[in-house]
């Protein structure tokens, strides 16, 4: 839908600062929290809020609480964006100041990546003992099986594969799979598992989620099963994942419906707070998914987490739609 003059005016008046664009180019990025645009800017927090705001206001950036955080990203779709896009394509790939504001985010995801790697290289063994803490992994993956369809899969894709769990559950049903996970720890005890399991042609690989190296429309089944709230970039991991479905294909996203439960970050590296359903829909949707499902899966005991179990499918019929 096209602006009206005032509604560019005001966009271009909220972008044009210097802070501000600089948050804009960090934010085409990335969804980053208040504090992290603090430490990559290297300015106080009241400041860095308010100028978000003002981007906010103008409908360039999208504010969504996360527990006791707040997230920023831009505007997803529509003019907004487009303008946003276009505005950031004017600037050098070599500004100084841009380039320098990249590497600080850079180093600041580093930091996270390596504090949730010496979590996972300490808990690999337990990883399925400290799920279980949180919810009823039997209702889960009967829940997972029913969303998954009987099969069979010619090819099963598990992004972040962790202790190899999804491959040894859904396996009877693939003629072929492969599993990816930045953790090698993780990997080691995955493929314990899947050989316990008879799965010794499954392939294990280490591999990032965010770039698969993997063919576009690979997969019949891609599952991706409490991942994205480690992320920093889920809707990117989103679109990496539906890019892998193929032709009549489904993606199953497994996660947690929004919660309060603080401690998970500090204590278990949770970087997201669980998803609501119009979000997920709206990255399902970019990747070119429709047929959206959502189940959920309420916790066993009184404060716990829902999960919720998110499907999407590549139809034929909107193939045919958009021929």
């Amino acid at each position: 839908m096209a602006m009206t003059s005032d509604q560019v005016v005001e966009m271009l008046r909220a972008a044009g600062e210097p802070t501000r664009l600089r948050i804009l180019a960090l934010l085409a990025r990335e969804e980053l929290a208040v504090l992290e645009l603090t430490r990559v800017l290297g300015q106080s927090q009241p400041r860095v809020s308010r100028h978000l705001k003002l981007l906010a206001e103008a409908g360039l950036v999208e504010r969504f609480p996360d527990g006791a955080w707040v997230f920023y990203r831009l505007v997803g779709t529509g003019a907004a964006r487009s303008l946003a896009d276009q505005i950031l394509a004017q600037i050098s790939p070599t500004d100084a100041t841009l380039q320098r504001d990249a590497d600080r985010l850079t180093a600041v995801a580093a930091e996270r990546a390596s504090e949730a790697n010496e979590y996972f290289a300490h808990n690999a063994e337990r990883w399925d003992e400290i799920r279980s803490l949180y919810v009823s992994e039997a209702a889960v993956e009967a829940a997972i099986l029913k969303a998954a369809g009987e099969g069979p899969f010619k090819r099963l894709v598990d992004l972040g594969s962790g202790t190899g769990r999804m491959l040894t559950l859904l396996g009877a049903r693939a003629k072929s799979a492969v599993g990816l996970d930045l953790s090698r720890q993780m990997l080691n005890v995955a493929r314990n598992h899947v050989a316990a399991a008879g799965l010794g042609a499954f392939e294990l690989r280490h591999g990032d989620i965010l770039g698969t190296d993997l063919a576009d429309g690979e997969a019949d089944l891609v599952v991706v099963h409490q991942v994205l709230h480690y992320l920093g970039e889920p809707a990117a991991a989103v679109a990496e994942a539906g890019r892998l479905v193929g032709l009549g294909g489904r993606l199953l996203i497994v996660d947690f419906a929004p919660h309060d439960l603080e401690f998970l970050r500090a204590e278990h590296q949770h970087r997201r707070l669980g998803f609501f359903d119009d979000e997920m829909e709206r990255w399902l949707a970019a990747a070119g998914l429709d047929n959206v499902q959502a189940t959920a899966l309420p916790p066993a005991t009184p404060g716990g987490l829902t999960v919720k179990i998110w499907s999407a499918e590549r139809s034929v019929a909107r193939i045919r739609r958009i021929a």
